[in-house]
């Protein structure tokens, strides 16, 4: 439907209620009349009981939460069906067509007439509770949530993308060849003061993920054999380094301790520390025979 028709239907809607409430609104001012209302209490009367049914419409259709929106309905609900009650009493009761103010019998069954004069009496009351409490609700609920940029949470900003070269062919040599940079080594005193894993006794190896036969193939396989050589050098190294530097600083590394630091056994420290000590080893001199028979 384009933007004129329902402009159309609204308007239509609009006067079909302001009619309705006029003819609510007749019978709503007597029955206020008969409970005892003066005249300008009688005539506010009609927009107490209609006025929350538009207000609870209005509440339906703008409330988010399923909870309040239901809670709207209700009170649209109950409101409706009192006025309807109060309508159908006026059209038994002749005698409120024309009475003066004052009060007047709404039924001759005593009971009847007490339930319709509370009925009629409560409801400016339940006006200002309930209607307080759907304005209440149309007042606090959450904003609608944006799908713009703006709504990210702090911290969850997506990360620019790296910046990629028109030509890779034209890199710099020397940034191609750089190799990676060396991992931090670790501390003389952090690596006697610190409790690890317990002792290997199998041979040294690191573990990895168990992947299953059928995703491996020959080239998967040789990376991983290369990626696992390269681990066990890089631990060899840091091993050594390690056990150099406590040398140096006059607390030498024992080979269970050195083999606790990086969760490897007793064996594997002790050969990391004789590598150590045979590239600090001096060469020795070459001893080579003499012949003084060809002097």
């Amino acid at each position: 439907m384009n933007r004129k028709g329902r402009i159309l239907l609204v308007l239509a809607l609009v006067a079909v209620v302001a009619m309705a409430f006029r003819v609510s609104w007749n019978a709503l001012r007597d029955v206020a009349k008969a409970i005892g209302a003066d005249a300008t209490a009688a005539l506010l009367y009609p927009f107490v009981v209609d006025g929350l049914m538009a207000l609870a419409l209005v509440a339906t259709l703008v409330l988010t939460n399923d909870d309040d929106k239901r809670f709207a309905l209700k009170v649209l609900a109950a409101y409706t069906l009192a006025s309807l009650v109060l309508n159908y009493v006026h059209g038994l009761v002749p005698a409120l067509h024309n009475a003066p103010a004052g009060p007047v019998r709404l039924a001759e069954w005593n009971a009847g007439n007490w339930a319709l004069v509370l009925l009629a009496s409560s409801l400016p009351v339940g006006s200002i509770y309930f209607g307080s409490d759907l304005v209440a609700k149309v007042l606090h609920q959450p904003a609608p949530a944006r799908q713009d940029a703006a709504c990210e949470p702090k911290g969850q900003e997506s990360a620019p993308a790296p910046h990629t070269p028109a030509h890779p062919e034209q890199a710099p040599a020397a940034a191609i060849d750089a190799p990676p940079a060396a991992p931090p080594v670790l501390e003389p005193s952090t690596l006697v003061t610190a409790h690890t894993d317990p002792v290997r006794e199998t041979e040294p190896h690191t573990p990895h993920t168990v992947r299953t036969p059928d995703a491996e193939s020959a080239d998967d396989v040789l990376r991983q054999a290369q990626f696992e050589e390269a681990e066990l050098e890089r631990m060899r190294q840091d091993a050594r380094r390690a056990y150099a530097e406590s040398t140096q600083a006059s607390r030498p590394l024992s080979a269970r301790a050195l083999g606790e630091a990086f969760g490897m056994s007793e064996s594997w420290g002790r050969k990391q520390i004789l590598a150590v000590r045979d590239e600090e080893e001096p060469p020795r001199p070459v001893l080579r025979a003499v012949d003084t028979t060809a002097v």
